[in-house]
């Protein structure tokens, strides 16, 4: 198949390009800044000579929008909400102008839509959307509202003939440095790795292989799923147990705990926002499950060894 991913030269695109080119599959990355064969330059605002490369594809990943990994700035935020939404327009503009439109356009989205909460799991058909949760930042709202327009945009897109999804994903694990997982492992060996603001807080996760399954199982299901689907492991759990595992898988005996004000500190030295670290996002695979998918890695017991012995032969 042709696969076109705009926006794929990030954590999430190395290891969709990586694991799908390794499949078989003929994979264009459209990015800014050209690097390597395949990559086809595009600004992610509007359509241009890239949309060439949409017309007669089998299927669109958009993971394109500015990273989170920054300080939640009034004009951090609104990069993050015009780079995911102008994206998506100009991605959906392509579609609906195309003669033989892809057979499927997966929208990248986030579990960040969903509530904080302790109480129960957030699925597809039950999950409360977050936004008017009380004793929270109010500006954790504006991530909720990003989601929903980016998610709008798909939506509004006028391509009958291309099925649409919108892959509400948890933090996808990999052992590439830079990625989500690098920096906790970081954390954990340096005997940092410990209960963050009491770490009741919930940790919704999905391996990198698992991940890359649920991908190509929602591009193989032919007049399947459509809509939000999330992409998270069956087994979120709180905070404290997810670095209690992961330093074990480690081999790290101790992880000193934060206090919430300890946890600002660190996030600001790390250039980055306390919210990734606080909000519980209690997320299963609702729909996923349902259609017969089936995890290799369901519990983080199981996947944090896995992480952990390919980051040693890295």
């Amino acid at each position: 198949m042709k696969i076109v991913i705009p926006g794929g030269t990030g954590q999430i695109g190395t290891v969709l390009r990586r694991a799908l080119t390794t499949a078989g599959h003929d994979v264009v990355v459209l990015t800014r800044h050209p690097t390597q064969a395949g990559d086809v330059r595009w600004d992610g605002r509007r359509p241009g000579p890239w949309a060439q490369e949409i017309d007669g594809s089998d299927a669109v990943i958009n993971l394109a929008g500015r990273s989170v990994s920054c300080r939640y700035t009034e004009a951090n935020l609104r990069q993050m909400m015009d780079s995911r939404v102008e994206s998506a327009r100009a991605v959906g503009e392509a579609v609906a102008a195309a003669r033989r439109p892809p057979h499927v356009w997966l929208q990248m989205s986030t579990a960040t839509i969903y509530a904080h909460r302790y109480d129960a799991p957030n699925d597809e058909r039950t999950g409360i959307i977050g936004g008017s949760e009380a004793g929270v930042p109010g500006y954790w709202a504006f991530s909720v509202d990003i989601a929903r327009r980016w998610e709008q945009a798909q939506q509004d897109a006028a391509t009958p003939d291309t099925r649409k999804v919108a892959l509400r994903s948890a933090m996808v694990m990999s052992p590439d440095r830079g990625g989500v997982f690098d920096v906790l492992l970081r954390l954990a060996r340096l005997g940092l790795g410990g209960p963050v603001a009491g770490g009741a807080q919930y940790i919704s996760w999905i391996h990198d292989h698992d991940f890359v399954r649920a991908v190509e199982f929602l591009i193989d299901r032919q007049g399947g799923l459509t809509g939000a689907v999330n992409l998270a492991a069956p087994g979120p759990l709180p905070q404290r147990a997810f670095m209690r595992t992961l330093r074990r898988a480690w081999g790290m005996p101790i992880g000193l705990p934060a206090t919430k004000w300890m946890a600002e500190t660190g996030a600001f030295a790390l250039r980055s926002d306390t919210e990734l670290l606080l909000k519980s996002r209690r997320v299963v695979p609702g729909r996923l499950t349902e259609s017969g998918f089936t995890f290799h890695y369901e519990q983080w017991h199981h996947a944090a060894p896995d992480l952990v012995r390919r980051v040693r032969r890295r």
